[in-house]
């Protein structure tokens, strides 16, 4: 995220960061963004490799001579403290920080990425107490003591976890090697620490942000919030309490970039807030990517402001799903290795494609959306299809009766394909045995979908 911010305020033509991101250290590479900070899109990507492909000679200099020639130039501070400053000036409540900070403790770790100096540097200004997980503070490409640095994974927080329990810490904290993913946990009333998803966080910091707007009469009529098409919807029942426009875009937060971009130049409406359920989300103007240190320094202050209200954010998120409905979200990931699994990634989704599905877990589909070839049909009637303004990619998203939503998506980056399944149930009354109910029913749901899209997987597979 710094490198996005430093294109900006450098008017650079362009950036690359050298990372294997949350991935394991064989998948180590390079992002490439572009003058306006975001990761490159068309046309932009095939131009880019046209032109590496034209390469034929590499010359090189030393970087003491780079230097020497002015070159190569060197920055730290300039960027650095401007950054920092930027990721608080993001927050709301300065007062409220100011009471509450020396009363909540923080465990945190970078997975043996970029994300201390900074994190550690906001937060701490902020009077916050910060305790790093001392085995993964220090950048290491091998990254060590995880089997992937991704925040997503339990694995990867076992440690931040188990410095939590110990320190009695308020909020246990995860970025990426590169920084901008972030997790989190939080302690539950037994003192055993909860991990929040992606979906749940992004809900809670989105309502945060438009609540906070609204009581400080900062949100515009034209405010929108962007997600990508396999989050969860739980966030668009947020919006629509508080009028303010939910905009889905392709899976990236390069394509939550494009969206901003798009209309803030258009001048049609004003950005309040991106997230991805893969742990992204921005809430600044000033970088055109995930930030999971602006991230952390919001979390912060909204957990904060929930304990000022007499309420955990466990506690809260509990209110939030009694309010609009229990919501609960599941992942698959079938791996396809070798030359051959590429072909039989192909076949499964041209099946999917061609023959679609009726029903899953018992619920029927009453929507199919197709992204490769831009439309959208009820599979009782497919000839009757209506156009979907989004750009082409290999994605099939089933809607089910209910409000269910399974998306199939082959990954970008690894041979694998990802199933993606987002249930919503609705809440009867308000005691928590509704929402205890809710929760094992959508539960049971995902579980069954699960079952079958494993079936159908290791079928076409054969």
């Amino acid at each position: 995220p710094e490198l996005s911010f430093a294109i900006r305020q450098l008017k650079a033509d362009t950036g690359v960061v050298v990372t294997a991101s949350h991935n394991p250290r064989e998948y180590n590479g390079y992002k490439a963004y572009w003058s306006d900070g975001a990761q490159v899109i068309e046309p932009h990507d095939t131009g880019i490799i046209e032109e590496v492909n034209k390469v034929t000679d590499v010359k090189t200099i030393s970087k003491e001579d780079a230097i020497k020639a002015g070159t190569l130039v060197l920055i730290d501070k300039e960027i650095d403290e401007k950054y920092w400053e930027m990721c608080k000036a993001q927050l709301f409540r300065p007062a409220l920080i100011k009471e509450y900070a020396k009363n909540v403790s923080i465990v945190y770790t970078p997975l043996h990425g970029t994300g201390a100096m900074h994190v550690e540097k906001v937060l701490g200004d902020l009077g916050l107490s910060v305790t790093t997980v001392p085995e993964q503070r220090n950048p290491d490409g091998n990254f060590p003591t995880v089997p992937k640095p991704n925040p997503e994974e339990k694995a990867a927080l076992t440690m931040a976890v188990e410095l939590g329990k110990k320190e009695k810490a308020d909020c246990v904290m995860a970025t990426d090697p590169d920084s901008d993913r972030f997790g989190t946990a939080f302690p539950d009333k037994d003192g055993n620490f909860v991990l929040l998803s992606g979906n749940q966080m992004g809900a809670l910091l989105m309502e945060y942000v438009l609540l906070s707007r609204k009581e400080q009469n900062n949100l515009p009529a034209d405010s929108f919030v962007v997600r990508s098409i396999v989050t969860s919807p739980f966030g668009d029942e947020i919006c629509k309490k508080y009028g303010v426009k939910m905009i889905e875009c392709l899976t990236g937060f390069k394509w939550i970039a494009a969206v901003e971009a798009q209309i803030e130049a258009a001048k049609t409406g004003t950005y309040v807030f991106g997230l991805e359920e893969s742990y992204g989300y921005k809430v600044e103007t000033e970088v055109m990517d995930k930030d999971g240190v602006s991230a952390a320094a919001l979390c912060a202050e909204m957990t904060m402001y929930w304990r000022s209200q007499g309420q955990s954010l466990l506690e809260h998120l509990d209110n939030l799903y009694k309010e609009y409905g229990y919501f609960e979200d599941r992942a698959i990931s079938k791996n396809f290795p070798g030359m051959e699994g590429v072909s039989v990634m192909k076949g499964i989704m041209a099946k999917l494609r061609a023959e679609g599905l009726k029903s899953l877990g018992g619920k029927k589909v009453v929507q199919i959306r197709d992204i490769q070839t831009s439309v959208s049909y009820d599979p009782a009637n497919p000839s009757a299809k209506t156009s979907i303004d989004l750009p082409k990619s290999n994605v099939l998203q089933f809607f089910l009766e209910g409000g269910t939503i399974v998306s199939a998506r082959p990954s970008g980056t690894e041979p694998k394909i990802k199933f993606y399944i987002n249930t919503k149930t609705p809440v009867e009354g308000t005691c928590d045995k509704c929402l205890a109910k809710a929760k094992e029913e959508a539960g049971k749901l995902c579980d069954s979908i699960t079952a079958e899209i494993n079936a159908i997987l290791d079928d076409a597979s054969k």
